[in-house]
């Protein structure tokens, strides 16, 4: 028999039964579906995350107290980083174009009856564009700000539209601490990163912040929390790496663990890649699961067929149809459920991508890989699960079937 004839019949038979074709088909459409919507949240995810660390800055190094292992076992980090480290790496590593400083913590702001507690940040003029933050309105804090202690605050944009609205808060007054400071400027918004909203922030002075807010708590100097280094270039990042680990260890006389970590934007991002690879693995995974459902109940369904089709069968074998010409018959049934399935599904996941970008930040990606990968393995699926209902149709008695008339 012709394959465009086992093709015609096995669309004329599947369109007799179409409830019954519909509900076979449903597994496959959302095995496709899961595993197309899947990979794409999951790439989506991964660029989301890139995006965030890129974000921080070019060629950005972050430093930070503690060894990777206190990093891992606790939330209370040692406090073994100082200023004068940053000092000693702006003048001694080559390598290095700017270093930024900063102190954090949290603190209680407040404008007339207006209050709130969240992240305030001492800096010093570098942390700009080493961070690749922008001033919107008015200016960032200065050098001579640092050499003053002077009581100024640089708003972040959501801080500043909710304690003055529509008003221009350059000149205005909020209290940290019931401390007065002079709001002197504006960030532009700069988003979230890793839970962190970066445009609710408040940037001092740092040295106003370690004298007058936090207080020097260390004898070598002023507590930092961190250090953020740009280094001269791409290629200069590695080599950065390696000399600024030299002197902090130099510094701080380490023969042992070292206490503190140096984080590249690379070695975040693989970290990043890593794990949001995996994550899309996994869910892909179990998506996956509901295709080899799908598949099972393709097999279900066509050996009910075969059963409820006995008498056709041998009649059609009576009349010379070969055992090739069943097997056919019955294959093109099972492929055509589950190519039309992976087509549906298909269109279903990349609908449903389409609609989380919308409404979302989450920028999910159509991987034509995923597409591709989904059809096939469910054209696949069906043919593999058609092929025990189509072999058992084909090797029924044409006399066994017939007696059944």
């Amino acid at each position: 028999m012709e394959t465009t004839e086992s093709i015609r019949m096995a669309v004329d038979t599947l369109l007799s039964n179409k409830l019954r074709s519909v509900l076979t088909m449903l597994g496959i459409v959302i095995g496709n579906a899961s595993v197309i919507a899947m990979i794409g949240f999951g790439q989506g995810a991964q660029k989301l995350a890139n995006d965030e660390f890129e974000s921080l800055g070019p060629n950005v190094i972050f430093i930070v107290p503690g060894s990777q292992q206190d990093r891992e076992t606790t939330f209370d980090l040692p406090k073994t980083l100082v200023l004068e480290d940053a000092e000693a790496i702006a003048s001694q590593v080559p390598s290095v174009d700017l270093v930024a400083p900063q102190i954090n913590a949290q603190m209680i702001t407040a404008y007339k009856d207006r209050n709130a507690r969240h992240l305030i940040t001492g800096v010093t003029p570098e942390f700009m564009p080493v961070r690749d933050y922008e001033i919107d309105r008015g200016r960032f804090i200065t050098e001579l700000d640092l050499q003053r202690n002077t009581r100024f605050v640089v708003l972040g944009s959501e801080r500043a539209e909710r304690y003055f609205g529509d008003r221009d808060p350059i000149g205005e007054q909020v209290r940290i601490k019931n401390i007065s400071f002079e709001v002197i400027g504006v960030m532009k918004s700069k988003g979230a990163f890793l839970g962190t909203n970066q445009d609710d922030i408040m940037f001092l002075p740092l040295t106003t912040m370690a004298n007058q807010l936090v207080g020097k708590t260390s004898i070598y100097g002023t507590e930092i929390s961190f250090i953020s280094v740009s280094a001269r270039d791409q290629k200069s990042i590695n080599a950065a790496k390696f000399q600024l680990e030299n002197l902090l260890r130099l510094r701080h006389k380490i023969v042992g663990e070292d206490d503190f970590t140096v984080r590249t934007q690379k070695d975040i991002l693989n970290i990043v890649g890593t794990v949001t690879g995996g994550l899309t693995t996994l869910l892909a995974g179990i998506a996956g699961i509901s295709l080899l459902v799908g598949g099972i109940g393709v097999m279900n369904i066509m050996l009910v067929s075969v059963t409820e089709r006995t008498q056709e069968i041998g009649l059609r074998k009576a009349m010379g149809a070969k055992e090739n010409d069943i097997l056919a018959q019955f294959l093109v049934e099972a492929t055509i459920l589950s190519v039309a399935g992976g087509i549906v599904g298909t269109i279903v996941g990349i609908s449903g991508i389409i609609l989380v970008s919308l409404i979302s930040p989450l920028s999910a990606v159509i991987s034509p890989f995923a597409v591709v990968l989904a059809v096939g393995v469910s054209g696949g699926v069906g043919l593999g699960f058609g092929v025990f209902p189509a072999r058992r149709a084909a090797k029924l008695d044409p006399i066994v079937a017939l007696r059944r008339l």
